[in-house]
């Protein structure tokens, strides 16, 4: 599998594993459960968050109190520091999907961490870009690709970086709902159901409550072209 390098991660990780370590000492452990809120969009920054374990969905709100899912985070993943760094209100929500650990920093503590480790400051610039270069990559994919074509590509996005190797392929235990799913693919949750439909009939994937395992990643990921 292909997983996202984190900063706490010791797999491909994007710190050096000094300023790792200091990073870790200026910050506290907490724990939330599955549902609970860590950022509200709108709010004024004042800490950043560094998951340990379990993941968490980033989205933000419409006029109309629709949900549009943006990004899906998980152990390593830095969150909060676009906000840290501009002083301007958190531009997303961000809640537990499931249970979360993770280290809470200050928003001064993190700035004078970044003064202080430069070598980090600039790995951590080169993730918040590749990060706006993805949110750009899914713009035109809206705009490209039909609702079967986004949800074959999201789906074989969570098999890459979240999927674990089972008897007939790769098997997604991330716990998101048809619901979550059609607002991270701008689509009606009806054309994500017919999308499954479709996948499963073709003997792409299989589904089960909050489960999907992918049979053949290949075609998953020829289909979403």
């Amino acid at each position: 599998m292909v997983h996202e390098p984190g900063l706490l991660t010791r797999t491909d990780p994007l710190l050096a594993e000094s300023d790792r370590a200091d990073l870790l000492a200026i910050g506290r452990r907490r724990r939330w459960p599955a549902g609970a809120t860590l950022f509200s969009e709108g709010d004024r920054s004042t800490t950043v968050v560094l998951v340990l374990t379990g993941r968490v969905k980033v989205f933000s709100l419409t006029e109309q109190g629709g949900e549009v899912l943006l990004a899906i985070r998980g152990p390593g993943a830095l969150l909060g520091e676009m906000s840290a760094l501009d002083g301007a209100p958190r531009s997303a929500s961000v809640s537990a999907l499931e249970p979360l650990e993770a280290y809470v920093i200050g928003v001064a503590a993190f700035l004078d961490f970044l003064g202080s480790h430069p070598d980090a400051a600039v790995r951590i610039i080169r993730m918040i870009v590749s990060r706006l270069r993805d949110a750009d990559r899914k713009r035109v994919e809206f705009g490209t690709y039909d609702a079967l074509g986004r949800v074959a590509l999201r789906l074989a996005e969570l098999a890459d970086r979240f999927g674990a190797d089972a008897d007939h392929g790769v098997r997604i235990t991330l716990p998101l709902s048809q619901d979550e799913l059609a607002a991270w693919t701008g689509s009606s949750r009806e054309s994500v159901t017919k999308a499954l439909r479709t996948l499963r009939r073709q003997g792409i994937i299989e589904t089960s409550r909050r489960s999907v395992s992918v049979l053949d990643l290949d075609r998953l990921r020829d289909r979403a072209k």
